[in-house]
């Protein structure tokens, strides 16, 4: 069983691997730098962790559980919880981890996805698709941060640091508190939908979106 010393420790990395992924990306942090951050020998973090990639799993799990907290305390009491500056840094990371492109941060999608599934099915909300419901949901949020860059230089400030961050969600609360489309213009748009895909032809049903990827 780990000491209280140990849990510290083990706590310590952890935080200074959250950093160092968000700040460099999975490849450009090493053990090294890691340990270092963290005040510990690189053999300490074996010794919690294994490798980087078990360091990884650990940020990943406890990142997304934390998140995954936030959420609940702000939907049964409107808490605005996750604008602390620690929920921040987690959403960062959890950005950087998908963008990273690996299998791993695949999956951690399909898990956050899974979670909104499960949150929609306790809602009025309606959707004919809940699972692409809460996926396109999940991919909208996320494109927030991912377009951090673009968003600060329009705004003028860092949507990264917490005046430019209250700024962001705050826009982004006023968005989902009014609707865009009257019931009329959604119902609508949702037919046409449906009348062009019962009428997509065979070479029309097989065309595929270009990529984006940078490979």
């Amino acid at each position: 069983m780990s000491s209280g010393n140990d849990l510290t420790a083990r706590a310590r990395i952890r935080d200074a691997a959250i950093a160092l992924f968000t700040e460099r990306g999975i490849a450009g942090a090493t053990i090294r730098d890691i340990a270092q951050a963290a005040g510990v020998s690189s053999g300490l973090l074996r010794h919690h962790f294994g490798s980087k990639e078990g360091l990884r799993d650990a940020c990943d799990e406890f990142a997304m559980g934390q998140i995954a907290q936030i959420q609940m305390r702000f939907t049964e009491s409107q808490a605005v919880g996750a604008l602390a500056p620690e929920a921040m840094a987690l959403q960062q990371y959890l950005v950087r981890s998908l963008m990273d492109g690996s299998p791993r941060g695949s999956a951690m999608f399909a898990q956050a996805v899974e979670h909104g599934e499960r949150w929609l099915a306790t809602t009025h909300l309606e959707a004919s698709d809940p699972r692409a419901y809460a996926a396109v949901l999940g991919a909208m949020k996320m494109g927030m941060f991912l377009m951090r860059d673009q968003l600060s230089a329009v705004l003028g400030e860092d949507v990264g640091e917490v005046p430019g961050y209250l700024r962001m969600i705050r826009a982004s609360v006023e968005i989902f508190a009014q609707p865009l489309l009257t019931p009329e213009q959604a119902g609508q748009t949702l037919k046409e939908l449906d009348r062009l895909g019962d009428s997509l032809t065979g070479d029309e049903r097989s065309w595929r979106m270009p990529s984006m990827s940078k490979d």
